[in-house]
């Protein structure tokens, strides 16, 4: 006999589930009254978009703070600042709205914070922090448009934070205004929840967490971050990966040589690294390190059943990113995203190009990232890593080295770590998510994509740790939206779209 939840993931995933006359309702008051208001809530959300928000630069994030605990004021909702225990950090944003007869509650989370920016390198006469209308992607050869006689949903908003998250915190607070000014109340107890370190790691999250815990105690978190399915359609992740970054540096004598004086005889640390990192992965890309994938918790039975009806998009990405032949060794785009990653962020070592010096360099550095996934732990990967490089004759130290460490190991290495964070996945058969799955499948004419976990991370560990709470995705943006990139952008249908999306959540059947 069938599961009562494989039945759903077939009927989701294959027959999409037809809308109410109730949903339908919902769902043509909130467009209505979305497109009656797009050019303020634009307005708006170009002088939100235009507060820098770099997760270190405090000043500007506490002007973020308040920006968003006023557009919240401005919708009825009582808003306050939540901070943890440690003095002078980034405060999170905070209200809630108690239904009359509602039994349970929804908490919606994104957060304001962004990453750096390097501004020569956004193109066109974009700014990051001077948010402009594109036609289409700068890659594309988009160019910026006039919103003087309207907005096409077809344009793209730019700006850092524009759509990573800033676009969460828009679409969550007019649905709801949508919601109220339609007259059609929620039908939970509503909270919100606007985090500014997630950048950072989220790195005093659990302070705040435990601090509040019984404010912001719910049935459900739905996390409105990261992007849309490639193949544009709506998509709910019921997990995301962890993750940690190592940095290694080797070295080599104390001062830069001459190639030509000392070449063949002074060991080259940019040649000794290059090999080590090499010596991490075959040639089709399987991790070597001992252990790398053993404590790997295998997706359940409906897990695969889900990820056999996700739409495969790999033709779409390879032509859009010049990639010929793919990394994986024949595994799909999305059986990838179940397993843990080592990447090579970045090495460094001397200079090259115009600056490029006939020299053997005193170090190199590489910074390595750790993504996790369900059963993994990070000491546990970080160490499986520390094995590997004394398995290749390193003597490992977490400090520069001495001179004694210098004349005694013939390879040294300075391996450092962040904190980290595990992965997290929500089983898809809890009646509350079937319910929030249902929702959002109301809204469109085509089987919304169910995803067991992103490929992306997020700290949501602590909402299952700190507050016994089950968390959901439900992202909004537009896939190629270049976040952490230079011309992030947002396309901005799915702003409209992402309104509709948060609306029926909170609609949602009790």
């Amino acid at each position: 006999m069938k599961s009562l939840l494989h039945i759903l993931i077939t009927i989701i995933c294959s027959h999409y589930i037809p809308q109410t006359s109730f949903a339908q309702t919902i769902q043509q008051k909130v467009n209505q009254y979305t497109k009656a208001n797009e050019k303020k809530w634009i307005d708006e959300y170009l002088q939100f978009v235009a507060i820098p928000n770099v997760t270190r630069d405090t000043a500007n994030i506490l002007r973020n703070a308040a920006f968003i605990k006023n557009m919240m004021e401005q919708r009825g909702i009582k808003a306050e600042l939540l901070t943890g225990t440690t003095p002078n950090v980034n405060p999170a944003v905070f209200g809630e709205i108690k239904v009359p007869g509602a039994t349970t509650t929804l908490a919606f989370y994104a957060h304001y914070d962004g990453q750096p920016v390097n501004a020569a390198k956004w193109t066109g006469g974009l700014n990051p922090f001077e948010p402009v209308f594109i036609d289409k992607p700068i890659e594309q050869g988009g160019k910026i448009v006039s919103a003087a006689n309207g907005i096409s949903p077809e344009w793209r908003l730019t700006g850092r934070g524009s759509a990573d998250d800033k676009a969460g915190v828009m679409t969550i607070l007019n649905a709801y205004d949508a919601l109220i000014k339609t007259g059609a109340a929620p039908t939970h107890n509503i909270k919100f929840f606007f985090e500014a370190e997630e950048e950072l790691g989220s790195i005093h999250l659990d302070e705040i967490f435990t601090k509040h815990k019984e404010k912001l105690a719910a049935d459900l978190w739905v996390i409105a971050d990261g992007p849309r399915h490639v193949s544009g359609k709506k998509i709910i992740t019921f997990g995301v990966r962890g993750d940690v970054n190592m940095d290694l540096t080797v070295y080599g004598a104390k001062r830069p040589l001459h190639s030509g004086n000392y070449g063949n005889w002074a060991p080259n640390p940019a040649k000794l690294l290059v090999d080590l990192l090499a010596s991490m992965k075959d040639e089709k890309d399987n991790i070597l390190v001992k252990g790398y994938y053993d404590d790997v918790i295998p997706l359940s039975a409906s897990e695969k059943e889900a990820i056999k009806k996700i739409p495969n998009i790999e033709e779409t990405l390879k032509k859009e990113l010049g990639i010929a032949v793919p990394d994986g060794n024949g595994k799909s785009f999305v059986e990838l995203l179940h397993l843990p990653t080592l990447n090579i962020n970045g090495i460094r070592s001397a200079d090259v190009g115009e600056l490029a010096a006939n020299i053997i360099p005193t170090k190199a550095e590489a910074t390595l990232d750790l993504r996790l996934v369900l059963g993994n732990k990070v000491e546990s990967q970080i160490n499986k890593v520390v094995k590997h490089i004394e398995s290749k004759g390193f003597h490992v130290i977490d400090h520069d080295p001495t001179e004694e460490e210098r004349l005694k190991y013939g390879k040294l290495i300075k391996v450092t770590h962040g904190e980290g964070y595990p992965a997290q996945r929500t089983p898809f058969d809890i009646p509350l998510v079937q319910k929030l799955v249902k929702a959002v499948q109301s809204t469109v004419d085509y089987p919304v994509v169910l995803l067991p976990s992103a490929g992306g991370s997020l700290p949501l560990y602590l909402f299952e740790k700190t507050l016994k709470t089950k968390v959901i995705s439900v992202p909004v943006v537009n896939y190629d939206n270049n976040q952490h990139a230079e011309n992030e952008n947002m396309l901005v249908k799915y702003l409209w779209e992402g309104i509709e999306t948060m609306a029926i959540i909170m609609m949602m059947e009790k």
